[in-house]
C-alpha cells in the first residue's frame, strides 16, 4: 500500500480528504511545515505529498522548495491545495517542481484521480530510472569484457607476431635485423602517409596499425623454400627464381590456415595476407605472383614493398654487394611509377634520411655506409 504525506492545518480539510484516501493507501498528516519536512524523511518515504499552500508557520512553496532540495526527498512528487485560483501562484508551485495543483474545496473522486495519475506517473518513472541503471551497468560491463577480450586479441596478435617472426629467422639468423629495420620502417612511412589529404580514411585506425607492426611477416613463406636455394652464394636460374618467388603463396597459405578459427574478415589476417602475398607486387603491374597493377594493389603491400627494396638494396647479399643510402634512395626515386606507388615514393623521400637512421641503429647485415 502507498504512503500519502498530508499536509494541512485545516482539521475539516484533513478530515474529508484523509477519510478519502484512508481505504486505498496508508497517511501521515503533519499541520505545520517543519513536522512535514521532518516526516517526509521517515522510511519508507512518501509516495506522494498532498501540501497546502498556507500554513502557520511556514507557507507550502518553502515547503516544496525545502523537498526539491534535498536529494532525499526530491523524487517524491507534490501535489498542491489551494483555495485560490491565481495563475501566477500555480505557475510558482510548478516551477518549484510540483507536479499538479487541485483547488479547494477538494472534490474526493477528482482528487483520487489526480493523484493515481501521478503515482502511476512517479512509478514508471522510477521503473524507468531502475532500468537506465541496470543498463548503464549492463553497459559498464559489456565496456569492461569488450576491453579485457580487446587486450587479450593484442596480446594474442603480439604472441602471434613474435612467433611467426622467430619462426621466420631461425631459417636466417642473420635477417632478424631486417624484420626489425623494415617495421620501423614501415611505421614511419604509414605515419607520414596518414597526413595526406585523403589518406587518413583508407584503413581503420586498426588497420593502420596492423600495417606496421605485420611487416616482419613478409617474407614468412621462406620457411617453404629450399636452402640450398635461400642460401645460395650467386644468382638464381630462372627455375630456381620461380622456386623462390613462390614464397609469397606459401607464406598465404600459412595466414590461410588460420581463417577457419577466427574469419577471413579478421583485420590482423587480411594486413597480414595482403602483405605476405603482394609486397612483390609492382604498381606497372610486373610484379608478382599475380600481376596486380596500380591500385588493384593492396596498400599494406605496396608500402611494404618499398620499405622491403629499400632495406635489400643496402644490405649485402650473398650475390652482391649493399649499395650506399643515396643511391638506394635514387633507385627508389626511378622506379616510382613502375616497380612503386608514386604517392609513396613521395611519402618515402620525405622520410628517408630517418630510415638511414634507423638502419644505423640496427646494422648487423647492413654493410653500405
Amino acid at each position: 500500500m502507498e504512503t500519502i504525506l498530508l499536509v494541512d492545518d485545516d482539521l475539516a480539510t484533513l478530515e474529508i480528504i484523509n477519510a478519502c484516501l484512508r481505504p486505498y493507501f496508508r497517511t501521515r498528516i503533519a499541520t505545520r511545515g517543519e513536522k512535514a519536512i521532518e516526516l517526509a524523511h521517515l522510511e519508507p518515504a512518501p509516495d506522494l505529498v498532498l501540501l497546502d499552500v498556507e500554513l502557520p508557520d511556514m507557507d507550502g512553496y518553502e515547503i516544496c522548495a525545502a523537498l526539491k532540495n534535498d536529494p532525499q526527498t526530491a523524487g517524491i512528487p507534490v501535489i498542491f491545495l489551494s483555495s485560490h485560483s491565481d495563475i501566477a501562484e500555480t505557475t510558482r508551485g510548478l516551477d518549484l517542481g510540483a507536479v499538479d495543483y487541485v483547488a479547494k474545496p477538494v472534490a474526493p473522486p477528482i482528487l483520487l484521480a489526480r493523484m493515481r495519475t501521478h503515482l502511476r506517473l512517479h512509478e514508471a518513472q522510477r521503473h524507468l530510472e531502475g532500468r537506465n541503471l541496470d543498463l548503464e551497468s549492463s553497459i559498464r560491463k559489456r565496456a569492461e569484457t569488450l576491453e579485457a577480450t580487446a587486450e587479450q586479441l593484442r596480446l594474442n596478435r603480439q604472441l602471434t607476431l613474435t612467433v611467426l617472426g622467430e619462426l621466420a629467422t631461425m631459417r636466417d639468423p642473420g635477417g632478424s635485423a631486417h624484420l626489425v629495420r623494415t617495421r620501423e620502417y614501415m611505421q614511419r612511412l604509414v605515419a607520414v602517409l596518414r597526413r595526406r589529404p585523403g589518406q587518413l580514411e583508407r584503413l581503420s585506425p586498426e588497420q593502420w596499425t596492423l600495417t606496421w607492426q605485420c611487416a616482419p611477416l613478409h617474407d614468412i613463406g621462406n620457411i617453404a623454400i629450399p636452402d640450398r636455394l635461400l642460401f645460395k652464394p650467386g644468382r638464381l636460374d630462372a627455375n630456381e627464381l620461380a622456386c623462390v618467388k613462390n614464397h609469397t603463396v606459401h607464406g598465404q597459405r600459412v595466414l590461410a590456415a588460420a581463417e577457419p578459427c577466427v574469419g577471413n574478415d579478421d583485420p590482423f589476417l587480411q594486413v597480414a595476407s595482403a602483405i605476405v602475398y603482394a609486397h612483390h607486387e609492382h604498381w606497372d603491374g610486373n610484379g608478382y605472383p599475380q600481376g596486380l597493377c596500380g591500385e588493384a594493389i593492396p596498400l599494406p603491400a605496396r608500402l611494404m614493398a618499398v620499405a622491403d627494396v629499400y632495406d635489400a638494396l643496402i644490405s649485402e647479399r650473398l650475390y652482391r654487394v649493399a649499395v650506399p643510402h643515396g643511391e638506394a634512395v635514387n633507385i627508389i626515386r626511378q622506379s616510382s611509377g613502375k616497380q612503386f606507388d608514386p604517392l609513396l615514393v613521395d611519402c618515402f623521400l620525405g622520410c628517408a634520411e630517418a630510415w638511414y637512421e634507423i638502419a644505423q641503429r640496427h646494422p648487423a647485415d647492413v654493410l653500405a655506409q
